[in-house]
């Protein structure tokens, strides 16, 4: 079964449901949110958008989506909240591209009285939101790197490690899960709120991948002309993964490099059955999604903020390792359990 506590989120889900009522707003206008993504077409990004837009069909609240160009459209993301605002809408969820620079607009959007959630990206610094639904990114990323060094054994000492980031501009999210990654690998990170200080002479490079599999298959390109014996290979998410397993290949290096990543898509899971993928840390995107609006829902009627996860700085949404080959000391769930439950 999965890692999260399938007790606390279903308490909470009471919790948040027990304050919801199906009455309209007091101007006789129907409760409206805004789902801000990184993309449209990354299927992390369309699992949520589903997530919203079945719970916003439940609760009769009108669902307006907007999304960056590509991983890394700051720009457009805020022209999306500006436009929430003069829509009027009580709450907005947003996966922010650029997590620092869009705290001037989030500000904004709490100033005219919105509520704004964080989904699976703090934003920089996390209280620039009202709540954030999220993984536990630093400790998916610490599943996936401690399992490719159990995996490795005494190699793990001789390992030849290539990192593929999402972009330069390090968002929150890209950074804990790398972060996470070497911690678990048993690697000092030394600043840990940012990527490509580290000292330890088994990372033989880093490069982004704008989390998808052209920028992947690019970024694994780049890194195997660094170093052509790369052996363990981490990467911020699945499109990505798949782009590095096509540059690999393409080396004839495809069959002894693990591969790494975090999202436990439906795709991402068949991957590790077919051997492109070693393992993942799969998230949940839609509880994500169906709770944000939600809590949506409660600001709108009572006024009610969500409250975090015990001994945590957001709402912890869950993560489970997913591979059918278990190391020692790591908790994991099968290829067949990671099917039945991705991306719920």
């Amino acid at each position: 079964m999965p890692t999260f506590n399938t007790a606390a989120l279903v308490t909470a889900t009471v919790l948040l449901s027990a304050t919801l009522t199906n009455t309209a707003m007091a101007d006789g206008h129907k409760t409206s949110a805004c789902l801000i993504t990184k993309t449209d077409t990354n299927p992390f990004f369309v699992k949520m958008r589903e997530g919203a837009t079945a719970k916003a069909e439940e609760l009769d609240i009108e669902l307006k989506a907007f999304a960056g160009k590509v991983d890394g459209d700051h720009e457009t993301q805020v022209q999306a909240i500006e436009t929430c605002i003069a829509d009027g809408a009580k709450g907005i969820l947003l996966t922010a591209s650029d997590t620092s620079s869009i705290v001037s607009a989030a500000q904004q959007a709490r100033d005219a009285g919105l509520l704004v959630i964080a989904l699976d990206t703090p934003l920089d610094p996390p209280e620039a939101a009202d709540a954030t639904f999220a993984t536990d990114n630093f400790r998916a990323g610490e599943l996936i790197g401690a399992w490719a060094a159990g995996k490795l054994g005494d190699g793990a000492e001789d390992a030849r490690i290539g990192l593929l980031n999402v972009n330069v501009s390090q968002p929150s999210v890209g950074v804990l899960r790398n972060q996470g990654f070497l911690q678990g690998f048993g690697i000092d990170i030394g600043d840990p709120n940012k990527w490509g200080d580290e000292t330890d002479p088994r990372i033989v490079g880093q490069d982004v991948s704008a989390g998808n599999e052209q920028g992947g298959r690019k970024g694994m390109e780049n890194l195997l002309v660094q170093d052509p014996m790369i052996n363990v290979v981490y990467t911020i998410n699945e499109p990505a993964a798949a782009g590095a397993y096509q540059a690999l290949k393409a080396f004839g290096r495809e069959d002894d490099v693990l591969i790494v990543s975090v999202d436990g898509s439906c795709s991402g899971v068949a991957n590790i059955r077919d051997g492109s993928l070693g393992a993942t840390a799969q998230q949940y995107p839609l509880l994500m999604a169906s709770l944000g609006i939600e809590a949506i829902k409660a600001w709108a009627d009572d006024g009610v903020k969500p409250e975090r996860t015990p001994g945590k700085s957001f709402f912890d949404t869950g993560a489970s390792l997913v591979t059918d080959e278990a190391v020692e000391d790591t908790p994991s769930i099968s290829v067949a359990e990671g099917a039945d439950l991705c991306w719920g």
